[in-house]
């Protein structure tokens, strides 16, 4: 199996995001069967062209598709006078707007936020300007015990809203409910990130401390440790001391330079210092 360029659809609390958008972007998504209109919100790493050269063609499709809905763009500074050229040169009439949010800091920055998600930057340290991003969901509500809540007539439905955020009861005769005895715990939330190219990088680890899922690039085995240094890369021994150091729970490694063949190499190197590395498939589904 040979590396492709690199894309990623990342489905969290019924948003659908797309990480970084290489050549053929539009074929694997439908090849994935992905939600293909549901994408509202794409996040580009850097602009090079394995990154970020399927986008136009992304976007061109939308608009053939009869796109209506606002699309938000996030990238290194640069991308929108890329796109914006691209388009009037080739007379392509988007149909749809597009907002793009220009990055330029080299300290982690929430770029987006609603009320169940919300997104960072992850600076890295690649040949060019270059983030990574940390999906991170808000705290969920909690469950209500209907058994309990059942026995006290005091409290009204208009009363499951402040339950659900964890507030006590206070009856009429002052004394208050505990939270705890009128509800369930919160499923927990889930945390992603994407580290895309860059050279090792301790400083990302307080960034992504204990995410669920990290995805760190992995260009090369640590025999070329010189030669990832110099093209801005990460070895796959050094993803896995990342990965220990960050404490996180499962790591997910790619971007593999097409001079290996066999794959699996990368996976041995990695478990040897972290073992939850993993190795995925093209297309497939990784439940976090």
């Amino acid at each position: 199996m040979k590396s492709a360029p690199t894309a990623q659809f990342l489905e969290m609390e019924e948003r659908c995001f797309l990480i970084d958008c290489g050549e053929g972007t539009q074929v694997q998504l439908r090849k994935a069967k992905a939600k293909f209109s549901k994408i509202n919100h794409i996040f580009i790493s850097h602009l090079h062209g394995d990154h970020v050269f399927g986008l136009p063609g992304l976007i061109s499709s939308f608009r053939l598709l009869g796109r209506e809905t606002l699309l938000h763009v996030y990238g290194p500074k640069g991308i929108k006078e890329m796109m914006e050229t691209i388009f009037r040169i080739t007379e392509t009439h988007q149909g749809f707007e597009v907002v793009f949010h220009e990055l330029s800091s080299k300290k982690s920055e929430k770029v987006f936020e609603d009320n169940r998600v919300e997104v960072f930057t992850i600076p890295l340290d690649h040949r060019i300007y270059c983030n990574g991003y940390l999906f991170r969901e808000k705290p969920k509500e909690r469950h209500l015990n209907m058994q309990e809540i059942s026995k006290y007539p005091e409290i009204e439905i208009c009363d499951y809203h402040n339950l659900k955020r964890g507030k006590d009861i206070q009856l009429s005769d002052g004394y208050i409910l505990k939270n705890e005895n009128l509800t369930k715990p919160a499923e927990p939330s889930v945390s992603y990130a994407f580290c895309s190219d860059t050279r090792y990088l301790e400083s990302i680890i307080p960034i992504i401390k204990n995410v669920d899922v990290l995805y760190h690039e992995a260009t090369f085995l640590h025999d070329l440790k010189k030669m990832a240094d110099y093209t801005g890369h990460t070895t796959a021994l050094e993803a896995a001391k990342i990965a220990r150091k960050a404490n996180v729970k499962k790591l997910i490694l790619g971007h593999f330079s097409n001079r290996y063949n066999d794959l699996s190499v990368f996976l041995n190197e990695a478990c040897e210092i972290f073992p939850e590395t993993y190795l995925p498939e093209q297309l497939e589904a990784v439940k976090i």
